[in-house]
């Protein structure tokens, strides 16, 4: 069984392999390569770790046509760690439903404050809040 625990650590990696992906413009698979080789990867949920780091690249614009009509500034002047949250959080309301509403804003909200600026869990909570609220509105239950 995997714990929630692996689960935060493999989406800390995801956060920083998709900050590397979104910059160099790399491919996912060659990020993973190097981050595997290069990271102890024994405390995360590897085979999650992987899924994101090749799905949200790969859905990246699926995923930003939810994000850019509830931002307030242009998706590029959003910071980079910022952005990678947001994908990675909207990549799991929107493909993976195994994952509670609650349980995707939380965590993003942890990342934001782990590697995000002063107040960006504040910005990144309100964001994924609303993508949420579209995105699942159909599939859990609000109360």
């Amino acid at each position: 069984m995997i714990s929630a625990g692996s689960r935060h650590f493999a989406r800390q990696a995801a956060v920083q392999a998709l900050y590397q992906w979104d910059l160099t413009e790399q491919a996912p698979e060659t990020i993973l390569e190097h981050f595997i080789q290069e990271h102890d990867t024994t405390e995360l949920d590897e085979e999650y770790f992987q899924l994101l780091v090749r799905e949200v690249p790969l859905y990246h614009r699926e995923l930003e046509a939810h994000i850019i009509p509830v931002l307030d500034r242009e998706l590029e002047e959003v910071d980079p760690v910022e952005r990678a949250i947001l994908r990675i959080g909207t990549y799991e309301l929107e493909y993976r439903a195994d994952v509670p509403r609650n349980v995707v804003i939380n965590e993003s909200v942890e990342l934001a404050k782990t590697f995000g600026a002063e107040l960006s869990y504040k910005f990144i909570n309100g964001i994924l809040d609303r993508v949420a609220a579209d995105l699942r509105r159909q599939t859990e239950p609000t109360g």
